[in-house]
């Protein structure tokens, strides 16, 4: 199979190619012979100029091709050099300031593809010239195609009311965009709400906090709406359609001022159901408000604890208290869709399990605390009024914090949860300064990179924190004097000093990592994104692209992308809406035209295709009973072209032709001819 007839020609064009190949530094020429490619590819039919250069993507090596393409008259191009991912687009624009259109170009990655996964020089050479070759038979039967835009709706869906979620929405609600707020809890602030105190600063994270949710709240750009899901996701970039389910609170959220009047009268006298913001640590009634600075400050009812709810017997008291007449035990969900043009996911992170790990003792003996629960307990709006104390009401006078459970451990998590070691010395003082305890923290290396992290460090080491280097083997109750009998036994090889140490203390505090959300892979689907191997959100690039996702008007922040802190999550959630903002003010965006389309006549309409298609970009017209795509949803992965049975399907940039001579230049570098190959398959 030839790409040209017999005068060298294809449909009346003569070719003249420009080859380009890439040193990348030393990342390519340290294993490929690139002078000897460029060499080789000089000799190839069509090819009329070959050179290399230490950085092509540079701006004297983008200069280079267009000066070229001017000079020369060159009609198609080829780079070869490292990722399309990473400098496809550069080499598309230069190509296209210099004239000529940009899907004139290919782009042959001999980095990813060759350099960094041969360890023989000779044989990288080699398929770095079967690699060219093949290229060069290729970029020829390449068309001029043009990009499309489609319009950018204004409205921005921000899933997530963690800190991430708010300083993205209060952004953009600032810029003069209208922003939809969904939150599936009953009020906005997610972990951050929790906590006492932040590192380094000590700064009190409610007054932190608590203005930007009430921003939130306050703002008329932003549509708030808390206890409620998102249930489903369809369309594309600048124009999608979300469905969102909103739970009943069986309250009425426009008439409910928070007076609380209805919870006191409740007929349950006291609270005795586990409060989930406490971490279980304190009660509530079946009516309550999640904690004081709550937003909204609306009460909600829990059907599963409500006697209402469960037997109709209740005197209804709540209601007769209540004289805005709010309450409506009859409410149900109710059902919203909205359009937006961009959507920002933040919807979190959970932390571990520490039953998980049952060398530590959790759930097994009472002293036995998470990090949250000691968050909420040294807090003064906490279960306890900021009292630390044993569950046998005395105040410790010896703490073990241990770190790293549930990260960095082969049996858990092998990756570092970022902020476990500056959550434990933040932690470690507020114990000291609540009690006066002897505090030791338990750790495996002490990672503390942010600005002041260190200072901090020093900080706890002056107040007389003891830090013991090692990996706790086992917590126990047995005590080494037996008239402790309520001390606990950590067990520990203290690797600074070579021993292994028994340390006494009266309360142990577990360090419990960052891990995925357990519906991280129901919102993945949902939304048409991936994750990574640890389950967090995968981005699209995690250099350059930090806070984009692979579906166009996707972006991510916080930890539901991975293990962060809170000036972290902030940092990347304003990223996450300039991006989204510039969409909206570019006011369109350009599709790239590598998308799917059906010659109609040869269509079947056997709709095999439909149900393949990962971004239902496939419907099926009843009216000529015809396969039709929506190019705005084809993101070109070609599944439908594979599996079309009429072969009516075709996808641009891999067209028939282009594939088998781009196969057919790799076989003959082979020595072998592709008419010989039909003839071996027939």
């Amino acid at each position: 199979m030839s790409n040209t007839n017999g005068n060298g020609t294809i449909k009346g064009i003569t070719p003249r190619i420009g080859f380009y190949i890439c040193h990348c530094g030393h990342n390519i020429a340290a294993m490929v012979d690139v002078e000897k490619v460029q060499k080789f590819v000089a000799s190839l039919p069509g090819v009329v100029v070959s050179r290399d250069y230490k950085y092509m993507c540079s701006d004297p090596g983008q200069e280079l091709v267009q000066k070229d393409i001017k000079e020369l008259k060159l009609n198609r191009i080829v780079v070869a050099s490292c990722s399309p991912l990473l400098h496809e687009h550069t080499f598309r624009r230069a190509v296209e300031k210099a004239g000529l259109n940009p899907f004139f170009f290919h782009m042959v990655n001999i980095r990813e593809n060759v350099s960094w996964v041969t360890d023989n020089r000779e044989q990288a050479t080699a398929k770095a010239n079967a690699l060219a070759r093949a290229a060069i038979q290729r970029v020829f039967f390449h068309k001029s195609l043009e990009t499309k835009k489609v319009p950018i709706n204004p409205d921005v869906l921000i899933v997530g009311g963690g800190i991430a979620g708010i300083h993205a929405a209060l952004t953009i609600a600032n810029a003069g965009k209208h922003v939809y707020l969904v939150e599936r809890e009953p009020t906005i602030g997610g972990h951050m709400a929790m906590f006492d105190k932040t590192f380094p600063t000590l700064d009190c994270a409610a007054c932190i906090l608590t203005p930007k949710m009430s921003s939130v709240k306050n703002h008329p750009n932003i549509t708030l709406w808390t206890y409620s899901e998102v249930e489903k996701v369809e369309g594309f970039v600048g124009n999608y359609k979300v469905n969102i389910k909103r739970k009943p609170r069986y309250v009425i959220e426009e008439l409910c001022v928070g007076c609380m009047d209805c919870i006191d009268a409740c007929i349950y006298k006291e609270a005795k159901y586990p409060d989930e913001f406490n971490q279980g640590l304190s009660k509530r009634k079946p009516i309550y408000i999640p904690f004081p600075q709550a937003t909204p400050q609306v009460v909600l009812f829990d059907p599963e604890t409500c006697i209402d709810f469960k037997s109709h017997r209740c005197k209804k008291t709540c209601i007769e208290a209540c004289d805005r007449k709010a309450i409506d035990l009859k409410q149900v969900p109710e059902y919203k869709e909205i359009n937006v043009g961009t959507v920002i996911l933040a919807t979190g992170f959970k932390t571990y399990d520490a039953e998980k790990s049952p060398q530590y003792g959790y759930k097994k003996f009472p002293n036995v605390f998470t990090s949250l629960e000691i968050e909420r307990i040294v807090n003064a709006s906490g279960p306890t009024n900021g009292e630390v104390l044993t569950k046998e009401g005395n105040i410790p006078k010896s703490v073990g914090i241990i770190h790293c459970v549930g990260s960095r451990d082969e049996k858990a998590h092998k990756w570092c949860s970022r902020v476990c070691c500056m959550y434990s010395l933040k932690l470690a003082h507020l114990i000291k300064e609540h009690t006066g305890a002897e505090v030791y923290n338990f750790y495996i290396d002490m990672r503390t990179p942010g600005k002041g992290y260190e200072e901090f460090y020093d900080k706890l080491m002056n107040e007389g924190v003891h830090f013991v280097r090692g990996r706790v083997a086992e917590v126990t109750d047995w005590a080494l004097i037996p008239e402790e009998e309520h001390k606990l036994t950590i067990r520990v090889e203290d690797t600074l000093i070579g021993v292994v140490r028994r340390i006494p203390v009266d309360m142990v505090v577990l360090a419990v990592g960052m891990e995925p959300r357990e519906d991280a892979q129901d919102i993945r689907r949902m939304f048409n994104i991936s994750c990574s191997t640890e389950g967090f959100f995968l981005e699209r690039h995690p250099k350059l692209a930090p806070v984009s996702t692979f579906t166009d008007g996707i972006f991510i922040a916080g930890g539901c992308q991975g293990p962060r802190d809170i000036p972290d999550s902030v940092a990347q959630a304003g990223a996450a809406a300039a991006e989204a903002l510039s969409l909206i003010s570019a006011g369109s965006i350009e599709l790239e035209p590598n998308t799917a389309s059906i010659i109609e006549s040869f269509c079947s309409g056997c709709k095999s295709c439909i149900p393949l298609c990962p971004y239902s970009a496939i419907s099926f017209n009843e009216g000529t009973k015809k396969a039709v795509i929506n190019e705005a949803l084809c993101k070109g992965c070609g599944t439908c072209v594979a599996a079309c049975p009429s072969g009516s399907i075709i996808q641009n940039l891999f067209e028939d032709e282009q594939i088998f001579s781009e196969i057919d230049g790799l076989l003959k570098f082979a020595g072998i001819e592709l008419e010989e190959m039909e003839v071996v398959n027939a």
